[in-house]
């Protein structure tokens, strides 16, 4: 009779760019002691953040079974991880839309029966040993070489007391030679990364993906890519610069005003979204969920935006931010008439509003110029706060088309030559040596 076995994988991973550089961490953890059994973590090539989280995962599992090869239906897993996608996912309860995901779940699904595997989504601050493998994985790929167990601080780094999950039963038996069982998990590792996996399921460096893959949308026709020391043209960024901060632009669900088309800025009566507007968040909220690619939320503070993030963040799992830089612009005596109405009643105004950035809406609202100052300190804040991270940002018209106007150095009456629909996603990148790179504009495919 097997005693029984029991651990805790903890698994992550990481894509600078998504798809961009990618890697994945795991560490298989004692629930009795909270110390690591064995860790895991390999750069991977070009791939998704998606990918890099389901690699992780394969690999944990991997190493679980590894270090105890004889205990059969007797070992027992519990997957912690701050993937909301892969969690819902391998626990059944959302469906597997992407079809170069499903490859990925099927081979985690193989590797141990699904009895013995339990997962549970936990903060990304809970799962730090393993993120600190993935990005020790990347900076390795990043340096032309591959993670080495023995140079890692992943460990080091990160509190060695862990409060096993309750829904752990008791534990049972010893947990085994760590020595002896690492040893085994590092041999099973590197024989799976050794076999041959299908083409296609595990992207190579210089592969790229496409949004249908489970990433972030990208540009149509990527830039080939360049030999180190070349210089970078066009809108990719040089190898060194490391991963973007991502800002994924929502405009909020539709309120009442919207379908009227009136000026609703931060100086009327902030209204709710409509039942159209609350269904568009929660397809919203759907769409990110299967990308998965989000990390943070941010919000105007305006109540349509906090509303739509909320719907969000419900089905991420993530704590929603405000940011007063985010807000839609104060529009004055002009707020709730719609343009034809302010055309008649404040003809000369308006005239001169469209005419200049500097020129405010009647009775004392903000100037474009003044949102611009406001929204590209918001910027600069954000930037900072999330390098190499992707984050969603859930406000305005304004705000968004000035953003994007901005990162393409575009003059000020580019404002009105974009088109921007409610709950529309736009999405711009900003590198390390201040270029930005507009990656997607108004899309709302997601909303069909």
């Amino acid at each position: 009779m097997s005693v029984a076995r029991q651990v805790v994988v903890e698994a992550d991973g990481g894509s600078r760019g998504n798809p961009g550089p990618a890697g994945y961490g795991a560490v298989v953890i004692d629930p009795a002691t909270g110390e690591p059994l064995a860790e895991a973590a390999e750069y991977i090539g070009v791939a998704t953040n998606n990918v890099a989280e389901y690699r992780g995962l394969i690999a944990g599992l991997t190493a679980a079974k590894a270090l105890f090869p004889d205990a059969g239906d007797a070992l027992r897993v519990h997957v912690r991880m701050d993937s909301k996608l892969v969690v819902e996912q391998m626990s059944g309860r959302w469906k597997i839309k992407h079809p170069d995901m499903k490859p990925l779940a099927a081979r985690a699904a193989a590797i141990l029966p699904p009895s013995s595997v339990t997962y549970e989504w936990i903060p990304r601050a809970q799962n730090k040993h393993a993120d600190r493998l993935a990005n020790e994985a990347m900076d390795a790929g990043r340096d032309g070489r591959q993670w080495e167990a023995s140079a890692s601080t992943a460990a080091l780094d990160t509190p060695s007391a862990r409060t096993p999950s309750s829904t752990l039963p008791p534990v049972q038996g010893p947990p085994g030679d760590q020595a002896a069982g690492a040893a085994r998990a590092r041999a099973a590792l590197a024989a799976a990364r050794g076999a041959a996996a299908p083409e296609g399921l595990f992207p190579m460096p210089g592969a790229a993906e496409t949004p249908e893959a489970g990433g972030e949308p990208t540009d149509a026709h990527p830039a080939p890519r360049q030999s180190a020391g070349t210089p970078q043209t066009g809108w990719g960024s040089a190898p060194d610069l490391g991963a973007p901060a991502t800002l994924v632009l929502l405009r909020h669900g539709e309120t009442a005003l919207t379908p009227e088309k009136r000026f609703s800025g931060s100086g009327g009566t902030d209204p709710e979204l409509s039942a159209v507007g609350r269904g568009q968040a929660e397809r919203a909220a759907e769409h990110f969920a299967a990308l998965g690619t989000v990390q943070e939320i941010v919000s105007s503070p305006l109540r349509r935006c906090r509303e739509t993030a909320a719907a969000v963040a419900a089905r991420l799992g993530l704590d929603v931010r405000i940011d007063e830089g985010l807000r839609e612009t104060d529009f004055g005596a002009w707020e709730g008439l719609t343009f034809g109405e302010v055309r008649e009643r404040y003809g000369d105004d308006l005239t001169a509003w469209l005419a200049s950035p500097d020129t405010a809406p009647t009775g004392g609202g903000e100037s474009f110029a003044e949102v611009a100052e406001r929204v590209a300190a918001a910027r600069d804040r954000l930037v900072a706060r999330y390098a190499g991270r992707t984050v969603l940002l859930v406000t305005h018209v304004t705000p968004i088309k000035t953003l994007v106007r901005l990162a393409l150095g575009a003059p000020p009456e580019a404002l009105f030559r974009m088109e921007l629909s409610a709950a529309s996603v736009s999405t711009v990148a900003y590198y390390g040596d201040g270029n930005a790179s507009v990656r997607l504009l108004n899309d709302t495919s997601h909303l069909r």
